[in-house]
């Protein structure tokens, strides 16, 4: 199945091409982009986390200025034998309401190290072995070797101490950011101790702007790399599309008139140049082919004619009307002959012609013979043809209907989207299926006689093939069949475009 919205020139194709590509390659590079900043966020808890557990610096809780963090040197106001003296290690600092900068100086409360006895591992929490290696490398690289290390992740409401600590701090005013996002526990037994060293830190955020960073990256190389290409695609499709073009409408008239100047890239103007060069040799083939064809028509029909004169002289009127029948089948088979030729260079040009009238004129024509032909009259339904030749190729569709299908023939008309459908049925015995593609070859007939009944040289469906072609449709026959499946006949359809 054809995808409704896939390009078809070979300009959007190749753009279509390079935008996936650039989209499949913006995605890998944004995933690793994406990557790397994971691993800087873990990189960063980690390290946070083991200094806490090692260095355990001393902080004070005395108000600083604005501008002014709390300092690690400075006395502490706690009593030292008090046990916030003893681990007084910071972990979360929570930022004053809004205003309150302006009013008083910047207080700074932090979440200190804690030492217990059990494991802060709680019952139905899982370990995060991922954050436990990280952390056990970079406490290796201290020289520390724990004797247990466990990490799990819990959110604020679920840890007592951080909860009680925020209960207790009368400072505290606001629901910090931090809250959402839950705790890292870390906890550290050393080797001949009893008290687990317990740290905490927040989840950390993304870092922001990350995904619009790379959708502008993406958008500025799309607009450079993609807007490029499309300006040099199109220097190269331009000049294809004009041969195209060029070639279309050589096909239509064989005419050499309004042939290309060579543009654009050199492989396109040598390809233009080649066309060109193979235009006038067709060119030069088709007349060479119209004067040798006008010259055969001219050296047989002369003699045919002095033959038709002559066979006056025989007395015999039985052998003189077999004579005259031979020489008008011969007749007839030039004219087809060099019809079919001219078919492909005609000499008038398309007119606006009502097809209901030209069809009923046809068969007018086989009416006056006295042949048994049949016309569902039908609306007006104009078209831009080439009145003599259709006219040409229904009488030979109605001529093999007489002749190949029992002595009658049934003509209609009608409109199918924007193509007429002439349509001619017989009720004769049709034609093996699989003899039907080769019925509109030239020389090919339906039985294998030439005899003076059946008539002809096979080339009625031929011609009128060309000719439908010619102007731009087709030439269909197919058998009809019965409710038994016996054949009831054949039909013959000719689609021209109109409108």
């Amino acid at each position: 199945m054809k995808l409704r919205f896939f390009p078809r020139s070979l300009l959007g194709q190749m753009l279509l091409a390079v935008a996936a590509a650039l989209l499949v390659a913006q995605a890998f590079s944004a995933a690793l982009l994406y990557r790397a900043s994971e691993q800087r966020r873990q990189i960063g808890v980690a390290n946070g986390l083991a200094f806490q557990l090692v260095s355990e610096p001393r902080f004070d809780y005395r108000e600083a200025g604005p501008n002014r963090p709390p300092s690690s040197h400075s006395p502490s106001p706690t009593p030292p034998d008090s046990a916030e003296t003893r681990h007084p290690l910071p972990q979360m600092a929570v930022p004053p309401e809004a205003g309150e900068e302006r009013e008083r100086p910047r207080r700074w409360q932090r979440l200190r190290v804690e030492h217990t006895a059990v494991s802060p591992l709680r019952s139905g929490e899982v370990r995060d072995t991922n954050r436990e290696t990280l952390l056990r490398e970079i406490l290796a690289g201290q020289g520390i070797e724990p004797a247990e290390l466990v990490v799990t992740n819990r959110a604020v409401s679920d840890d007592p101490y951080v909860q009680q600590r925020l209960q207790e701090t009368e400072k505290w005013r606001g629901r910090p950011d931090w809250v959402d996002r839950g705790l890292i526990v870390a906890g550290l037994l050393r080797k001949g101790e009893k008290e687990w060293t317990v740290a905490r830190m927040p989840h950390p955020a993304r870092e922001p702007g990350a995904l619009g960073g790379i959708i502008a990256q993406t958008m500025i190389i799309y607009v450079m790399l993609v807007g490029g290409l499309a300006l040099l695609l199109r220097r190269i499709t331009r000049p294809l599309a004009a041969l195209t073009r060029r070639m279309e409408q050589f096909a239509r008239t064989r005419e050499t008139d309004g042939q290309l100047e060579p543009a654009g890239p050199e492989d396109t103007r040598r390809l233009i140049e080649a066309h060109n060069e193979m235009e006038g040799r067709i060119a030069a083939l088709l007349d060479e082919k119209d004067v040798m064809l006008g010259a055969i028509g001219h050296d047989l029909k002369t003699p045919l004619a002095a033959l038709r004169v002559r066979i006056e002289s025989v007395e015999d009127p039985v052998e003189r009307g077999r004579m005259a029948g031979t020489i008008e089948d011969i007749t007839r088979t030039l004219d087809d002959i060099l019809s079919l030729a001219r078919v492909g260079r005609p000499s008038d040009q398309p007119e606006n012609t009502d097809l209901a009238a030209l069809t009923a004129s046809v068969v007018e024509e086989f009416e006056d013979m006295g042949e048994d032909v049949e016309f569902g009259e039908g609306g007006r339904l104009p078209a831009l043809i080439r009145a003599t030749w259709l006219r040409r190729a229904l009488r030979n569709l109605v001529a093999n209907a007489l002749r190949y299908g029992g002595g009658k023939a049934r003509v209609s008309l009608r409109r199918e989207g924007n193509m007429a459908v002439l349509r001619v049925d017989d009720d004769g015995p049709g034609i093996p299926d699989h003899e039907l593609g080769a019925m509109l070859e030239p020389f090919r007939r339906g039985e294998a006689s030439r005899s003076r009944e059946t008539g002809g040289a096979g080339l009625g469906l031929t011609l009128a093939r060309a000719i439908a072609e010619q102007h731009g449709g087709s030439l269909r026959i197919a058998n009809r069949h019965h409710a038994d499946g016996t054949v009831a006949g054949l039909t013959a359809e000719i689609r021209v475009p109109i409108g």
